[in-house]
């Protein structure tokens, strides 16, 4: 049995790009594979949650990337607190077996926050001017100094949008190394993103995409050896898990106009620009990548509104409340209706037809004024100095229900014996985990 798991949550990870990938291959080739299936929807911070506490959304209610607080009649995306996630994490479940057992959590979201000893995740501070100072959490409070003495502030503007590269793993990898060459904590959770920019930007089998895999190996093998060095005699076993998978669309349907041209969504205007009015809206969608959560104000439009979307190009079919128990979705923060998108199809969260009258942070990078995941914000119109608003431009998402073995990952193992090699879920990832330490 390890004395210590270091778990890699890598996005798009395919099983046959490993081959091209020669530190990840010496690392994993003598352990186990087994297909891993992500559940739906297959997002980051659900995948995430799904995996750390080994239960669905039914239960731990990160239902999205996103979520809408009904009370304040607003959007969050992507910033909140480890306390929406209702449930027990890995590293509480190793704290209630054994108070020794300790655990690292670098840069899965919404860690900020969670019960482990050791923490890191970006959190840039946000001034009364609109603009943004570098910063991130840690645990303990004065670990990021260190961290920005030895490696400067962790570069956010690599970690997302049209400037995201190999330089916010790099930073990732590095700090990882340095927070475990300092604690030596027995279960290291870490997140490397850098493969989902290149596959949703470029395409899944883009040139660009393989040059990523490269990138991405090269990093991992800094990490293992700088691994090696800082737990020494200690038995270390890895665990890499693919959180979903990304695949070539071609296709972008936009549910948002759709209400809107129904008089269902309503919109206020602003500087001659058109705003989501979710107070006055009878039917909105919070978009994310492959999926929507539509919220309906009054029932009786379930019916008119769920007829509306299922009849949309790319859109694969329409759930009602009582039919998401068939994805272990059905919790009162998921939409009165969701639409789930074909595999070759994504939504995109525009509401207006003529880009003139699109918000100003439609063409920023600015995810937390818009309600719901924005792709696009990976590119950038060098004319107009902007993120520009043609969402076809997109070549790959995720977040549709895996139903073909193009959409389903991999997880990885350095040892043999440590799972069984069959499909598993992304719920099982905690249970294999827990495993090695007894639990």
């Amino acid at each position: 049995m390890p004395d210590h798991v270091v778990l890699l949550s890598i996005p798009a990870l395919r099983r046959h790009d490993v081959v091209a990938m020669p530190r990840l291959q010496a690392l994993v080739g003598a352990g186990d594979t087994a297909e891993l299936v992500p559940g739906f929807p297959a997002v980051t911070c659900t995948v995430q949650a799904n995996m750390t506490t080994g239960s669905p959304p039914a239960e731990h209610g990160v239902i999205a990337n996103g979520f809408y607080w009904p009370e304040q009649q607003d959007v969050e995306m992507w910033t909140s607190t480890n306390e929406c996630i209702l449930g027990a994490q890995l590293w509480d479940i190793l704290h209630k077996h054994d108070p020794h057992l300790s655990s690292a959590v670098w840069f899965p979201l919404h860690s900020k926050e969670c019960g482990a000893d050791y923490v890191c995740t970006p959190a840039p501070i946000h001034n009364p001017d609109g603009s943004e100072s570098l910063w991130c959490y840690t645990r303990p409070d004065a670990l990021y100094g260190e961290l920005l003495e030895e490696f400067g502030h962790f570069p956010l503007q690599h970690f997302w949008g049209p400037m995201a590269n190999i330089k916010s793993t790099a930073w990732i990898i590095d700090s990882a190394i340095h927070a475990a060459t300092r604690y030596r904590p027995n279960l290291f959770y870490i997140y490397l993103p850098h493969l989902d920019y290149a596959a949703q930007k470029s395409g899944p089998d883009s040139p660009e995409a393989q040059q990523a895999l490269l990138d991405l190996d090269a990093e991992i093998g800094k990490l293992v050896d700088g691994f090696a060095s800082a737990y020494q005699d200690q038995h270390l076993l890895w665990l890499v898990a693919s959180e979903y998978i990304i695949t070539q669309v071609d296709h972008v349907s936009y549910p948002n106009r759709v209400l809107r041209d129904a008089g269902l969504l309503a919109v206020i205007e602003k500087d001659n620009r058109e705003h989501l009015d979710i107070a006055n809206s009878q039917a909105w969608a919070m978009v994310d990548h492959q999926m929507s959560h539509v919220y309906v104000r009054d029932k009786f439009l379930l019916q008119k509104t769920r007829e509306l979307l299922i009849h949309q190009e790319g859109v694969a079919e329409v759930l009602t409340r009582d039919e998401l128990d068939r994805y272990d979705l059905q919790h009162e923060r998921s939409g009165d209706l969701v639409v789930v998108s074909t595999a070759n199809s994504w939504q995109a969260y525009y509401w207006w037809h003529e880009n003139s009258k699109a918000p100003k942070f439609a063409n920023t990078v600015d995810i937390h004024s818009k309600p719901g995941y924005d792709p696009v914000e990976m590119y950038w119109d060098p004319k107009n100095k902007c993120i520009p608003l043609d969402a076809t431009l997109v070549q790959g998402s995720h977040g549709a229900p895996p139903l073909r073995s193009e959409q389903r990952g991999v997880l990885l193992s350095s040892e043999q014996g440590v799972f069984v090699e069959r499909p598993l879920g992304d719920v099982d990832v905690a249970d294999i985990v827990l495993r090695q330490f007894g639990i």
